[in-house]
């Protein structure tokens, strides 16, 4: 008896896109719910007689995620250009979830004792291990979708970064603004980690359902991906997060802005979120806009045009932002730093990437760019323009180092163009 013919990927694209985006969502949700609620968390978990100390460990916490990125990126990597891009997908997301899970009901330091920050630090270390190899397996996944459309399904994995951005400024506006310092210690700050466990489960299954990606091929060239990526892509791999760093930084600084509104503008806690829900919903629905526009210009073109525009206007903004430090600005220089730097110049990066590296070691090459970018540049982002503030009592220190980091950026690019990217 004759069986009916597999329907066509068509059918199925949806499920694919959603399956790779999710865990986007799911990664960057817990990081800036983390990063929102670290002075909270560290009372729970870091208990010292000095407020300061305690915040202080609690973030380097959320800084011990980064240190075995680069781990997961080599070996999460290899493992999607070895066994295949949905394999590696379906490991991201059960090892964020059990990290999630553990963040999300893990008793405190007055229950359990020194086990609480123990605990706590496994969890954020599964998490960054896990983190590191999801944007190569992902963004892989999504660009192989479809070769004349590569640059708008790229995209879709940084709009999913958007919407994290959004529900997770919202959770912060909300809680804060609603409850009682006593409440967001007892119980409030792990409102939004019980959500992401609603999330987790769910990104699981449908990963555990999807095709393989049409690009992948094993054979004996995808043996030894890590191998063939040293032999081959350094110079590469070096141009690749080159080109991303830029997009990293300005990703970086918008979730350090309610920080800054707070301590530098002396705005309300929960007004300084208001930015940021700005900002996320620009970064939500624009880097589709920029996709579809490489698709049809070319890559190069669309970022390098953004990329010059955000270096002329990095510094005037903070300027702006200095004259009026009211919500309104602040919600308008979040909203166009998400349109120039992120949606138009970093929301085309996922394909570059995959142009740079053929497919045999795509996923642990632009890995390895992604994560060694997000290592030196973005994520202490937070920390140099703190330090550059302090240091020069500048306010605008943050519009200078974007500038810098987009010129880094448009050299890069160049860069790559002649190296085949388009």
């Amino acid at each position: 008896m004759a069986t009916a013919a597999p329907p066509p990927r068509t059918a199925n694209r949806t499920r694919e896109v959603v399956a790779a985006t999710i865990g986007t969502f799911f990664e960057w949700y817990d990081l800036l719910i983390y990063g929102s609620f670290a002075v909270v968390i560290s009372h729970q978990f870091f208990p010292t007689t000095d407020p300061t100390v305690s915040l202080f460990l609690s973030l380097l916490t959320f800084a011990s995620a980064y240190l075995v990125r680069p781990l997961g990126a080599i070996l999460i990597g290899s493992y999607a250009d070895r066994a295949g891009r949905k394999a590696a997908l379906v490991l991201s997301a059960a090892l964020m979830l059990v990290g999630t899970l553990i963040t999300g009901i893990l008793p405190n330091y007055d229950s359990i004792g020194v086990a609480a920050p123990v605990l706590l630090v496994a969890a954020r270390l599964l998490q960054g291990f896990s983190v590191g190899g999801e944007f190569g397996s992902a963004n892989t996944y999504l660009a192989e979708q479809n070769p004349r459309h590569r640059a708008f399904f790229a995209s879709l994995q940084f709009s999913t970064t958007g919407l994290a951005i959004v529900v997770a400024a919202t959770f912060g506006y909300v809680l804060n603004h609603n409850l009682s310092p006593e409440a967001m210690n007892e119980w409030g700050w792990r409102v939004p980690f019980l959500f992401g466990l609603l999330i987790g489960p769910v990104a699981y299954y449908i990963r555990q359902g999807v095709a393989e990606s049409p690009d992948f091929k094993p054979g004996p060239e995808t043996a030894h991906p890590l191998r063939e990526a040293l032999s081959h892509d350094k110079l590469r791999m070096l141009v690749g997060a080159g080109v991303v760093c830029a997009g990293n930084v300005a990703s970086y600084v918008n979730i350090y802005m309610p920080t800054y509104a707070i301590t530098q503008l002396h705005l309300p806690a929960d007004s300084a979120f208001v930015g940021s829900i700005v900002g996320g919903l620009v970064s939500t629905v624009f880097p589709m806009v920029a996709g579809i526009m490489a698709d049809r210009f070319g890559n190069v073109v669309v970022m390098g045009w953004a990329i010059v525009v955000g270096i002329v206007i990095a510094y005037p903004l903070f300027l702006l932002l200095g004259a009026y430090p009211t919500v309104a600005t602040l919600a308008l220089i979040q909203g166009l730093i998400g349109l120039v730097f992120y949606s138009f110049y970093y929301g085309p990066v996922g394909t570059v990437l995959t142009q740079l590296f053929p497919a045999s070691r795509r996923t642990i090459s632009s890995s390895i760019s992604y994560v060694a970018s997000q290592t030196f540049f973005g994520g202490i982002t937070p920390a140099v323009v703190t330090y550059m503030i302090a240091v020069t009592g500048n306010q605008m220190s943050p519009g200078i180092y974007l500038s810098v980091m987009g010129c880094v950026g448009l050299f890069s690019l160049m860069v790559s163009r002649r190296m085949g990217v388009r």
